[in-house]
Parts: structure tokens; sequence; C-alpha cells
């Protein structure tokens, strides 16, 4: 269950966001937390344990909710406190697909195009998804993006610092993100790259004060991961899964 403090925060994000029907939902709190308990426990819908309510409620308040973008919009809420832009830092990470993840309707043209479209795709690692995280400067997460498996970080850069609500001193990323074209993105956009080179171009300035801090978000990643539902993908959908990420970052912001 959510504590009364958590609660006390997330509460008043939720109803700026959610959809405002008719019949607002009953015992709110109960299904946050629910939600919350089978994504954390990486659990079956089913499996949702009797005191925190209806399993099918849960279930049908989230993938709806993540359908309508309402799980974005109260990630996006809860950064109002504030982003640290000195620096921000850019990483991806492969997550393993259960086999569960797989089946989603095709809604026309062929599994490969669905694949494609709920981002899972096949990789060194298996069958999975490829996700990007862009984090301020204290390792909070401000934005995803999702690829399937084998796709490559790169193109999802500058969607990633568009995310941002102003423009950061410095942008920290791994080699994955080495490119000329994409420095001189950040450059024109009045920040500097800490992005080291591949062995096969020539060197750049990559000052080690800088890069050394990008284990903040290797460490935000080992942190997202402790959601056993982020760990591993459960979730048919691209839309679903990202629900699950921003919940997840949510939560990470108000602790």
């Amino acid at each position: 269950m959510l504590t009364d403090a958590q609660w006390a925060e997330l509460e008043p994000l939720v109803e700026a966001c959610r959809p405002k029907g008719k019949t607002p939902p009953q015992e709110l709190r109960r299904t946050i937390s629910a939600i919350l308990w089978r994504h954390h426990n990486g659990a079956s819908w089913r499996a949702i344990p009797a005191e925190l309510g209806p399993w099918w409620q849960a279930a049908q308040i989230f993938i709806r909710w993540a359908r309508a973008g309402v799980w974005e919009r109260l990630l996006d809420l809860v950064q109002s406190r504030g982003v640290a832009l000195g620096m921000v830092f850019l990483d991806g990470t492969n997550i393993r697909a259960h086999q569960k993840a797989a089946g989603a309707a095709k809604k026309g043209g062929s599994g490969a195009e669905r694949d494609h479209r709920e981002a899972l795709g096949r990789s060194r690692g298996g069958y999975g998804t490829k996700a990007c995280v862009i984090a301020d400067g204290r390792g909070r997460p401000v934005g995803f993006r999702l690829a399937p498996g084998q796709a490559h970080e790169l193109p999802h850069a500058l969607p990633l610092l568009d995310q941002l609500p102003g423009v950061p001193k410095w942008v920290v990323a791994d080699r994955g993100f080495s490119s000329h074209g994409f420095r001189e993105a950040i450059w024109t956009a009045g920040a500097r790259p800490a992005i080291p080179t591949k062995s096969n171009e020539a060197p750049l300035a990559c000052p080690d004060w800088i890069y050394t801090n990008r284990n903040i978000v290797e460490r935000l990643w080992a942190r997202l991961k402790e959601w056993r539902a982020v760990a591993t993908r459960y979730e048919k959908t691209a839309v679903s899964f990202m629900g699950v990420l921003c919940l997840a970052a949510t939560l990470l912001w108000i602790k």
C-alpha cells in the first residue's frame, strides 16, 4: 500500500491528470496501490491481493489510462518541482521480454510490423525492447523512448533532449551516442557534449571530470529495474510498457 506521505503527494497529481468521467473511480488510493503492487512484483493481474480490491478494476484502469497518456502526464506533472539542468544524462538499456509480452493485436500489417510498432525485436540479448532515458543532474528520469531490441540508441537522442524544460549545460552520454551530427546539435542548442569518441573516430575533447558522473544514469536504471515489470517486460503493447516506466519514474521523484 502507498504510505500516507506518498499518497499526499501523489493524489493531487493523479486528480490533475486522470480522465474526468461521469463517475469518478472508487477507492482510488487502493486501486493505485494495486497497480503499483503488480508492477513492482511482476505478478499477473489475478495475483493482486484481495485487500487491494478487484484485480480486474486495477487492470482496467491501468490499461485505459495508459492509452489516454495519463501515466506520461503524471511524470510531467511531478517534474514541476524542478529539473536539475546542470548536467543531463542519456542512456539506453535492453529489457528482455517475457513470453507473455508477445501476441498484441496486429491491427493490420504483418507480425514484423506489429513487433516494430510495439517496440519488440531480437538482439544479442534475445527478444526484447530497447528503452532509452534522459535523466537530470540528480539522477531523476525526465523522459523515455522505446524501440525494438535491435534498434540503435542514437535516433532517440534528439527527441529525448526535446523533452527537457530548458537547455542544460552539459549532455553526458556513452559511445553509443557518439555522432558528429549529434554533437553539433548539442552545441547549436547552447549546451556542451561530454561523449567519448569511438575507436574509428578522430579523438575529441570529453572532460573526465564531467564524464565520470555518468554512473548517475546507470544507478538510475538499477533503481528502475528493482521493479520487476521494468526489469522484464510483461506488457504486450508499447503504450502499456511506457506506462509502467512512467509510473516507476514518478515514484522515484516523490520518494
